[in-house]
């Protein structure tokens, strides 16, 4: 999963970047709202996390842009106002949720999770299941044909990604985008690596994970 976050104060922009990272998402960070804004304009996030208070073009000026634009990102919007006024205010500019700082990381988690979850009528925001291959993005545990499956953090993401579009082909483009970070060669050959190394763990048949050339590939369920 694919995370912007939009925030100028260094330290808590490193903190959630940080805790987002180790939880498995792809994340970028903008420092200010111009490069917000250009960023979800033109890439497709599955969360973004915006501070209300932003140098030049505030957070609520960015959410506006963006849903007159109809991107319809989930949007969490960060901010030190407490005030009731300033929480209608935050929603009623086009965000899904607001959170007031400080914040624990651990709420701001469950929030984006559950974000998400509405946004792909998931019901299970924290447990991805596709047939018999199971994902928790809390305790990490994996589970495939009743095993446990011990997997290395970029496996684990990758893994997260193709259960969440079970069926479907993803491209490698698509794969970079929300596995990996924006700054990543599209010419690369990261994609296949970890995809081999994925493979030996939870599909050693290739009936799991299949490749179609010139595509990408697709993660056909077992009963």
């Amino acid at each position: 999963m694919r995370a912007l976050v939009v925030e100028d104060d260094a330290k808590i922009a490193s903190f959630v970047v940080r805790g987002l990272k180790q939880a498995g998402y792809a994340v970028d960070h903008a420092p200010d709202g111009e490069t917000g804004l250009a960023l979800a304009e033109c890439t497709g996030y599955d969360v973004a996390i915006v501070d209300v208070m932003l140098p030049g073009l505030d957070g609520l000026s960015v959410v506006r842009r963006l849903r007159a634009a109809r991107r319809q990102v989930p949007v969490l919007f960060l901010s030190a106002k407490s005030a009731v006024e300033d929480r209608v205010r935050g929603l009623d500019s086009g965000a899904d949720d607001y959170l007031t700082k400080p914040f624990a990381f651990s709420e701001l988690l469950a929030r984006v999770q559950a974000l998400i979850r509405r946004a792909t009528h998931a019901p299970d925001a924290t447990r991805i299941t596709s047939g018999d291959v199971s994902l928790d993005l809390v305790t990490r545990e994996v589970t495939s044909a009743g095993r446990t499956v011990e997997l290395q953090p970029r496996e684990f993401s990758l893994l997260a990604f193709l259960l969440r579009h079970a069926g479907h082909p993803v491209s490698k483009t698509k794969i970079l985008e929300h596995v990996w970070d924006y700054s990543f060669d599209p010419q690369t050959n990261v994609v296949d690596v970890v995809m081999h190394r994925l493979r030996a763990k939870i599909d050693p048949d290739h009936t799991r994970i299949e490749t179609l050339r010139g595509v990408g590939y697709v993660f056909r369920p077992h009963a």
